[in-house]
């Protein structure tokens, strides 16, 4: 990782934000930003006094420098006529953006720890990436449909039982994201994750990304990833209906197999509600996503509205996200 140094306005203002190729993700102290060709990731890293057996202790704040760390990004989107195609460009961009996100969280866990410490291995960050995918799957589709095929002849087979499996599946999401607030050491996490929204829609208004100016901003943001699970949630319930309630084994196959094609619906619809976001109906429509991330993100402070606009300037000083071509902005302009 490299220092940033300071950063410059820029050059474009908006009466409002409109919605620009970039997106992002909170990590341990730090933020990811991701253009159209760029991705950086800064993050702040601890004093060495504040290490404890080498390691900065889970929810005490970094208080040293800010280092950034810049890659270049091709997407197979930009490569590949066929993967452009709706729906399935949102399984290809969801595909990209866990790849992106998966390392950038490897990199700073690690920048949270002395030079001298072991790092964690990849093939150790891999199965813990498959394993949270399998405990994702089982829980938010697996686990909803069995549960509701326990009352399946009270249900019966038609309108009602397919309603009460997206009732199930919502109550069990909100719930984990209520059990995931109340843990301390996520605190930090969504506070950077304000930050993350603020800078964004900083540099979508046009203006020049300071920390002042970025706190003028909501932390909620119409492209989160928080809304687009929410959205997912809900067109999980139209997507399964037509399968109807065959035997056990089947309907919960169907859910796996049914997964690709609920992500990219849901890519579809983030993606408009991002691009509409000031159409009264839209903007209503996307309020329960909007309200939901008061769940997911906090108040940021200085420090780490500068962290998160010292990886979204990394990003500008490469590219210009805003001249991208429509071939190059499918995927970039949604997770935010």
């Amino acid at each position: 990782m490299t220092r940033h140094g300071p950063v410059g306005p820029h050059p474009r203002a908006a009466a409002r934000p409109q919605d620009a190729p970039v997106g992002g993700q909170a990590v341990v102290e730090g933020v990811m930003m991701r253009g159209v060709r760029t991705w950086a990731l800064a993050v702040r890293r601890p004093h060495p006094e504040q290490l404890v057996d080498g390691v900065l202790p889970a929810g005490e704040p970094a208080l040293g420098d800010i280092a950034v760390a810049v890659h270049p990004f091709s997407s197979a989107l930009t490569r590949h006529r066929l993967l452009r195609l709706p729906v399935l460009r949102g399984v290809v961009a969801l595909g990209e953006a866990l790849r992106i996100g998966f390392r950038a969280l490897r990199m700073a866990a690690d920048a949270q720890s002395a030079d001298d410490a072991p790092e964690i291995g990849r093939g150790s960050w891999l199965l813990a990436g498959l394993g949270g995918l399998a405990i994702a799957v089982g829980l938010f589709f697996l686990a909803p449909v069995g549960l509701t095929s326990l009352l399946q002849d009270v249900l019966g087979e038609g309108l009602l039982f397919w309603l009460v499996e997206g009732v199930v599946r919502t109550a069990i999401f909100l719930a984990y994201l209520v059990l995931v607030t109340r843990m301390a050491d996520m605190r930090r996490v969504f506070e950077y994750h304000g930050a993350e929204h603020q800078t964004i829609a900083c540099y979508e208004a046009g203006l020049a990304l300071t920390p002042e100016n970025a706190s003028r901003f909501s932390r909620l943001h119409p492209r989160c990833g928080t809304s687009f699970l929410l959205i997912a949630m809900i067109v999980a319930i139209f997507v399964f209906a037509p399968v109807g309630t065959p035997a056990l084994p089947w309907l919960l196959a169907s859910r796996v197999v049914g997964i690709p094609l609920v992500v990219g619906v849901a890519f579809e619809l983030l993606k408009l509600a991002g691009r509409y976001r000031h159409v009264p109906l839209v903007a209503a429509l996307t309020w329960p996503g909007l309200q939901l991330q008061r769940l997911t993100t906090r108040t940021p402070d200085r420090d780490q509205l500068q962290v998160a606009i010292a990886a979204l300037a990394t990003v500008l000083d490469r590219e210009d996200p805003r001249a991208a071509s429509a071939r190059e902005r499918v995927g970039a302009e949604v997770a935010a």
